[in-house]
C-alpha cells in the first residue's frame, strides 16, 4: 500500500478485505488476466457496493491506490504514470530512485518489506506467463504500457530485490522536435535520413539511456512503403513506423532450462522471410555473425544498436563480438568493413540532455590493421 495512506479505508483492514473479495469475485474480471484499468473499474464498483461516501476527488484517489495495490506495483505505480519519469529504480524495499530529464533523484515511496516488493513484481508478471523465485531469480518483462521491467532476487542481490523499469514516452518524437531541442541538429538529421534512403547499414551506439531505441524507431519511419522490415528484439520496444514490419521476439528458457530461442536463432529465421531490411534491437553477442551474413547476402539497410561511447570504441566492441562468434580477427575486420557503413553515436550533455554526438563512416583496414571511422559530423557543443 502506498506510503501516503496508512489506513486505506475508513474502516481499516476489514473493509479493505471486503473490497478485495468483491474485486476477486467481479464477473467482468473472471474471464482472465485483466488490465490495471479494468481492475480500477472493478475497485470503483466494489467501493460503491460498500456504500463508501467520499468527495469525488478523494474517491478517485482511493480507487487508484487500491487498484495499484491489487493489480499494479503498489507505491511506485504512480511514478509510472508520471510523464516526466523515464526510469524507476528500486534498490530493495526501502530505496526508490527515478530519473527525470537525465537526472537521478531519490523518492520517498517505499515498500513495507522485501516480501511486499516481491509480491508486487509477481503481481504484474504473472499475467504475462513469467515467474520470479529461487529457481528463476531474475526476469525481464514488457508491461502492458510498453515499459520494460527487470527484477533480480537475493542471493544474487544481497541487499534485497532489485527492480528497474524503463519507461517509453506516449508519443515518439519527430525530426522537427529533435532538431528544435538540439538532440539531432538539422545537418545531422539530413545525413541520417539520406543514409536510410540510400539503404546504408547503420549501428546506433551509446550508453544506457541515451535514446538509441528511440532514434532507431525514428530512422525506420523513413523506410519506404515497398520494403519488408523484420525487427528482432529480446522484448518488443522498438516503435517501427514503417508500413510493412514483421516482429520477432526471443524466448527465455522454461523452468527446465529448455525451449530457449535466442537472437541468433531469430536472425537465421529472418533470412528465410524475404526481408529487405533486418533490424536487431541490440547486438550484444554471437548473433553478430548472423547479422554480418545477412548484410553479405544482399540485405542492405540493416540497422542495430550497440553499447559504446564513441565510434572507435564501437568498432573495437564489434570486433570482440565477432571473435566470440568464432570469426578469425582478419575475417572479422574484412566482414565488418564490407557490411557496415555508418556509426551513429548518442551521448548526454552535462545537464542530462540526450542527443547525437557523432556520425562516422566505417573505413576498411589498411593491410592487417584495425578498422577506422572517419567523422562525417561531430557535435562541437551542446547548444
Amino acid at each position: 500500500m502506498s506510503a501516503m495512506r496508512q489506513t486505506p479505508l475508513p474502516e481499516g483492514e476489514a473493509q479493505l478485505a471486503r473490497v478485495r473479495r468483491r474485486v476477486a469475485d467481479d464477473a467482468e474480471l473472471a474471464a482472465g488476466p485483466a488490465s490495471l484499468a479494468a481492475v480500477r473499474s472493478a475497485v470503483a464498483r466494489a467501493l460503491r457496493d460498500e456504500g463508501l461516501v467520499l468527495a469525488p476527488d478523494a474517491l478517485a484517489e482511493l480507487t487508484r491506490e487500491l487498484a495499484d495495490a491489487l493489480a499494479g506495483l503498489g507505491p511506485i505505480q504512480p511514478l509510472l504514470r508520471d510523464p516526466a519519469v523515464t526510469d524507476v529504480m528500486v534498490n530493495g524495499p526501502h530505496e526508490v530512485w527515478v530519473e527525470r530529464a537525465g537526472r537521478l533523484a531519490r523518492r520517498p515511496e517505499r515498500f513495507p518489506d522485501a516480501a511486499a516488493l516481491l509480491e508486487a513484481v509477481r503481481r504484474v508478471i504473472g499475467p504475462l506467463g513469467l515467474r520470479l523465485d529461487r529457481a528463476q531469480p531474475f526476469v525481464d518483462a514488457r508491461l502492458p504500457d510498453g515499459s520494460r521491467l527487470h527484477a533480480l532476487l537475493p542471493p544474487l542481490a544481497p541487499a534485497g530485490p532489485l527492480v528497474t523499469i524503463r519507461k517509453f514516452g506516449a508519443a515518439p518524437p519527430d525530426w522537427d522536435g529533435l532538431a528544435s531541442s538540439g538532440s539531432v541538429p538539422a545537418e545531422a538529421a539530413a545525413l541520417l535520413r539520406a543514409a536510410v534512403a540510400e539503404r546504408r547499414a547503420l549501428v546506433v551506439c551509446g550508453r544506457t539511456g541515451t535514446g538509441k531505441t528511440t532514434l532507431l524507431g525514428l530512422l525506420l519511419g523513413d523506410v519506404g512503403d515497398d520494403e519488408r522490415v523484420v525487427v528482432i528484439e529480446d522484448a518488443a520496444e522498438l516503435r517501427a513506423a514503417c508500413p510493412h514490419v514483421v516482429r520477432l521476439e526471443t524466448r527465455p528458457p522454461n523452468a527446465e532450462r529448455a525451449g530457449e530461442v535466442t537472437l541468433r536463432d531469430l536472425v537465421r529465421q529472418a533470412l528465410r522471410m524475404r526481408p529487405e531490411r533486418i533490424v536487431v534491437g541490440e547486438v550484444r553477442g554471437v548473433e553478430l555473425a548472423e547479422v554480418l551474413t545477412a548484410l553479405a547476402t544482399g540485405h542492405e539497410g540493416c540497422m542495430t544498436t550497440l553499447h559504446a561511447r564513441a565510434a572507435d570504441e564501437a568498432l573495437v566492441r564489434l570486433e570482440s563480438l565477432a571473435l566470440l562468434a568464432g570469426l578469425p580477427l582478419a575475417a572479422a575486420r574484412s566482414q565488418l568493413a564490407v557490411a557496415l557503413d555508418l556509426l551513429v553515436v548518442l551521448g548526454r550533455s552535462p545537464d542530462g540532455r540526450r542527443g547525437v554526438t557523432q556520425i562516422a563512416e566505417v573505413e576498411a583496414p589498411t593491410g592487417s590493421g584495425p578498422l577506422t571511422a572517419r567523422d562525417l559530423w561531430r557535435r562541437e557543443r551542446w547548444g
